[in-house]
């Protein structure tokens, strides 16, 4: 059942990716001859709208054949207003850009819908309080629920430390403790700690970690558009800085996860719940949508840059040199889909 929810999730990201090819295409009346869902060998196929659109065996990826775009020959022209080769190079930017933009609404349209169902985060319980912090000298106290910070209402854990982090004087902390509510005046500490990529920084702290409880958060339809934009930025800025921070060494490349990895999580959330699926959707969306940006020659972003050379330029690159930068293009994502394969496997022999 997991490997069939991998599949089903992946094509349906696949599908939104080229379906915005698509759409920016035919607006600006190019031809499409062929919009897949898989690689290789064709399994099935169907006409219509003057496109043909069909299943392949290889249900990793996707393309849109446009007419006058082939990789394959980037000296090829092909005559008429509904080539694409034949198109400004703006319009052409707003092509390549729609698929990655397209990622970005579903994940959106996803957040918006786990808002609405119920976002699940961890309770603002505490759980533990280190010796000797400010919140044991204050008093605070594992189960003790902070309901309010000064005049901020508390309702995830999340927003304990970025209240804490976006102050600079002592705090005032509302706590509910046996059906009672309490007050204490806590001035945090600055203190050692890690981010996300365990950089060490220097934060805000008080000395608290969080009980093994979530809590679920209903938004209204007004909060939840609120809500989506804001996980969606938040992804993505996430998923920008992962990419840098691995190029700068700070990740280690046994970090990168492939295929198998994808799989895998796609198929616990699904496991776990209905909103936890949506969630790793949302998230491998804007991953999408975000790695199709790179300049890298032969994904998205790469195009791009091409384009933005031939508008500074105001002349098109060689064919040569397009053909060898496209190729080197191929050998880095190819040289990246391999890697993240071995540390899957290397993952599974681990735990074996």
């Amino acid at each position: 059942m997991g490997t069939i929810t991998f599949l089903i999730v992946l094509s349906i990201l696949v599908f939104i990716h080229e379906l915005g090819h698509f759409l920016a295409a035919r607006y600006f009346g190019v031809t499409v001859h062929v919009f897949s869902i898989g690689f290789g060998k064709k399994l099935y196929s169907k006409q219509w709208m003057g496109t043909e659109w069909q299943f392949a065996l290889v249900p990793l990826g996707g393309y849109v054949k446009m007419k006058g775009q082939d990789d394959t020959k980037p000296g090829l022209v092909e005559n008429g207003n509904d080539s694409y080769n034949n198109k400004k190079p703006w319009q052409r930017i707003i092509i390549l850009f729609a698929g990655p933009l397209a990622n970005f609404l579903l994940a959106a349209v996803l957040y918006f819908s786990i808002a609405i169902l119920g976002a699940n985060s961890l309770s603002p319980t505490i759980g533990k309080i280190i010796k000797d912090s400010p919140a044991q000298r204050a008093g605070l106290q594992t189960e003790d629920k902070i309901v309010r910070i000064n005049d901020t209402d508390i309702k995830t854990w999340k927003q304990i430390g970025e209240t804490i982090t976006q102050t600079k004087t002592a705090l005032k902390f509302y706590v509910q403790r046996n059906n009672e509510l309490r007050t204490f005046v806590i001035n945090p500490e600055i203190n050692d700690s890690e981010n996300i990529f365990r950089e060490k920084i220097k934060k805000r702290m008080i000395g608290i970690a969080p009980a093994p409880k979530l809590v679920t958060i209903y938004h209204s339809p007004i909060e939840a558009i609120s809500y989506a934009y804001d996980k969606t930025i938040e992804s993505s800025t996430m998923i920008f800085k992962g990419v840098q921070k691995l190029i700068q060494g700070i990740i280690p490349s046994s970090e990168i996860g492939g295929v198998i990895t994808i799989g895998k999580v796609i198929s616990d959330a699904s496991e776990s719940s209905f909103i936890a699926l949506l969630a790793i959707s949302a998230l491998i969306s804007v991953n999408l949508g975000v790695l199709n940006l790179l300049p890298i020659p032969a994904l998205d972003g790469g195009h791009i840059m091409f384009n933005l050379y031939e508008i500074i330029t105001r002349r098109k690159p060689s064919d040569k040199v397009f053909m060898y930068l496209t190729l080197l293009g191929w050998f880095i994502l190819g040289s990246l889909m391999l890697l993240g394969i071995y540390n899957d496997i290397n993952r599974i022999f681990l735990k074996g």
